[in-house]
């Protein structure tokens, strides 16, 4: 059992590093990130997430940190799909590539939050109906089958997403990047830009990809804190 003090840990941990990566999005504000810089914080944050693996068994013991391992690899392979729906999106509204960490930053943050309320109907659903664990099981199995012979996002169009059309057909949309903003006034009045339709597209699209993952990890643990740890640091 997790202790209250265990629990602020990890939540301060998380934080911190969510912390850090708001700070470096501000400090990088507008700035192309070079391929070395995006290898050498991805290095960063699977580094963090490898210590605090490895960092488990000293209060939560040998089990729980074999499956935060087998949690976060899952959701990791599972984010490769992410990647390149992510890079469709950005190709598709034009985004310049300075803008990327920003934009990704905020639709991540959206998705976590949204992830987290998913886990949490879900651990309370497997709590009440125990028979789910099997289904989440052959979830499992389904999703990796799927990881390697699914094609779909190559043939994935932005523009045709029920989302899309619903902004389109709701809000004033400016067509442009709006120089960095989300929001532009045009004669006196709000319109959208494109990086506000990405981040609620990337939001979006990363809860339903959630529909595959949070199972898949579901079917490995049904421990709240290797759930909420494996997919936030994935």
């Amino acid at each position: 059992m997790i202790s209250n003090s265990e629990w602020i840990f990890t939540i301060a941990f998380l934080a911190a590093v969510i912390i850090f990566d708001l700070t470096l999005a501000i400090i990088r504000r507008n700035k192309q990130t070079s391929f070395l810089e995006a290898l050498s914080w991805t290095a960063l944050y699977i580094g963090a997430a490898i210590g605090f693996g490895i960092f488990m068994p000293h209060w939560t013991g040998e089990i729980m940190q074999k499956e935060f391992f087998a949690g976060w690899l899952t959701e990791y392979a599972l984010s490769v799909d992410n990647i390149f729906v992510f890079i469709l999106i950005f190709n598709a509204f034009k985004v310049n590539e300075k803008y990327y960490p920003r934009v990704l930053l905020v639709g991540i943050l959206m998705a976590i939050v949204f992830r987290v309320l998913f886990i949490i109907v879900g651990v309370a659903l497997v709590e009440q109906f125990h028979w789910l664990l099997y289904i989440f099981g052959i979830f499992l199995l389904y999703t990796g089958f799927k990881m390697f012979t699914s094609n779909e996002s190559e043939e994935f169009d932005p523009h045709d997403t029920a989302i899309y059309r619903f902004l389109k057909k709701y809000l004033p949309l400016s067509g442009t990047d709006g120089n960095g903003k989300y929001v532009v006034r045009v004669n006196g009045k709000p319109q959208y830009t494109t990086l506000f339709v990405v981040v609620v597209l990337l939001a979006v699209i990363d809860l339903v990809f959630a529909l595959d993952s949070i199972p898949a990890v579901m079917g490995i643990s049904t421990d709240k804190l290797v759930i909420y740890t494996s997919n936030i640091f994935a």
